[in-house]
């Protein structure tokens, strides 16, 4: 979808620095996706302490 909209350049050269992203379509783009992503984070978390798991953790981190 094309549009056009007014950003503050002190927030969007923030967004570079700290995002990485290259262009200003990127910095948007990750910007739109970052609630999605908490969101299935935050669904992720009310899982924890409900499943059930068995295993030698100590084992799993030694490197063979």
């Amino acid at each position: 979808m094309r549009t056009n909209i007014v950003i503050d350049d002190r927030l969007m050269n923030e967004a570079f620095m700290v995002s990485g992203c290259k262009t200003k379509k990127d910095a948007v783009e990750q910007g739109l996706k970052l609630p999605f992503t908490m969101k299935k984070q935050e669904k992720i978390r009310e899982l924890r302490g409900t499943l059930s798991w068995e295993g030698d953790l100590e084992a799993m981190r030694i490197d063979v």
